[in-house]
């Protein structure tokens, strides 16, 4: 068992299956370290915890004065600087500070029950085998434009080792509104860089992309290929996506600026592309080079970008691409380490996500291989 502490939040982690005193061992520890009651606990733990969701969450609410806790199963787990990938855990963040009560996102509208006021922010999680996100963000969008929404999509394996949870029931996603003179920054960096064209698509049913311009989709997509160097064709298979603009308000495209999407087929035949997502008739769409070094410049150029605007941040939530992690970067902890240190050390918690939550020129959407963080922040009086 690890836990750092702060006066405002307050991290721990617990490795290996559920066992009830470890569980009430970190409770307490957050009833200590915050020396006051928490509104909101943030959970993530390994598929195992499942069949005692209900048992976890009561003792962190009662053991640790906690009012309210959300999370949900993860394929991998982070804790302060570190990232301990598979195996069996949770990792636990309380908050004392403003917190607005829960609320259940309605895949046909925006919450199951009230809101009251304008959030600064909002932190969802989501099922990906029950639940639309990307459906909702829209929602959330239209409803509180500019207000970011930070989060990540449950992780773990098959549709039964999945799950959502909120106070131990398990639910197809959860929001917690931001309020009061609590905030969040969110920072989101990616795994890409453009290559090819910006190209419009000028034909496209679904997800399925037929033209961009005045060619074939499959056609943009092959001199995109052929104009890189040797060595990056040598790794580009399974390393190339599509990304979709996330404003068309750019002279010059770069990394950062798209949504991220797999291409799930192509047919030389019909020039058709399928990808992971819909776009839009009018959207610019450019393919995608997954790239590590093109990821750690982006999370360095990010990370020196953040802008506290005089706030002081006193913890951090990360949602970090399952496609990350030790395999991509060739290190262990590269995500974890770098946020933390970014934040002064402050408590940080996080998993390895099936899809990452976080805003792209103003509009909030789910991302792919990409590193998204809410870095809680208090409010500017």
């Amino acid at each position: 068992m690890i836990y750092a502490s702060m006066e405002q939040a307050f991290s721990i982690s617990i490795r290996g299956a559920y066992r009830p005193e470890a569980v009430a061992d970190a409770a307490r520890a957050i009833r200590g370290a915050l020396g006051r009651p928490a509104g909101i606990a943030v959970a993530f733990a390994s598929p195992d915890y499942l069949p005692f969701l209900q048992e976890f969450a009561e003792t962190i609410r009662v053991d640790g004065h906690v009012s309210d806790i959300i999370g949900c199963t993860a394929g991998g787990l982070m804790e302060g600087a570190r990232e301990m990938g598979e195996g069996s855990g949770c990792v636990v963040m309380a908050v004392a500070c403003d917190a607005a009560e829960p609320v259940l996102p309605d895949a046909d509208g925006l919450f199951q029950g009230p809101v009251a006021g304008r959030p600064h922010g909002g932190v969802l999680l989501a099922n990906p085998f029950t639940f639309s996100a990307d459906d909702w963000l829209c929602g959330w969008n239209r409803e509180f434009p500019g207000v970011p929404c930070v989060g990540g999509l449950a992780s773990g394996g098959n549709a039964d080792q999945t799950a959502v949870f909120y106070n131990g029931r398990i639910v197809d996603a959860v929001c917690l509104p931001v309020c009061g003179t609590t905030g969040i920054l969110p920072l989101v960096s990616q795994g890409c860089r453009p290559i090819g064209e910006p190209l419009t698509v000028t034909r496209a049913e679904r997800n399925i992309v037929y033209s961009l311009g005045s060619q074939p989709a499959y056609q943009a997509l092959e001199s995109a290929f052929e104009a890189l160097s040797d060595s990056e064709k040598s790794f580009a298979k399974g390393n190339l996506f599509a990304g979709l603009a996330g404003t068309e308000y750019v002279e010059d495209f770069k990394p950062g600026d798209f949504l991220i999407r797999n291409i799930l087929g192509a047919d030389p035949g019909s020039g058709a592309v399928a990808i992971g997502g819909i776009p839009r008739t009018g959207q610019t769409l450019q393919y995608q080079l997954r790239d590590r070094a093109i990821a750690q410049a982006d999370l360095s150029r990010v990370l020196a970008a953040a802008d506290l605007d005089g706030r002081r941040p006193f913890g951090a939530l990360l949602f970090s691409c399952l496609g990350r992690g030790k395999g991509f970067f060739g290190e262990p902890h590269y995500d974890a380490a770098r946020f933390h240190s970014s934040i002064g050390g402050k408590p940080l918690a996080g998993f390895f996500c099936n899809g990452e939550i976080g805003p792209v020129a103003g509009r909030n959407a789910v991302h792919g291989y990409t590193a998204a963080a809410a870095i809680w922040v208090e409010k500017k009086s």
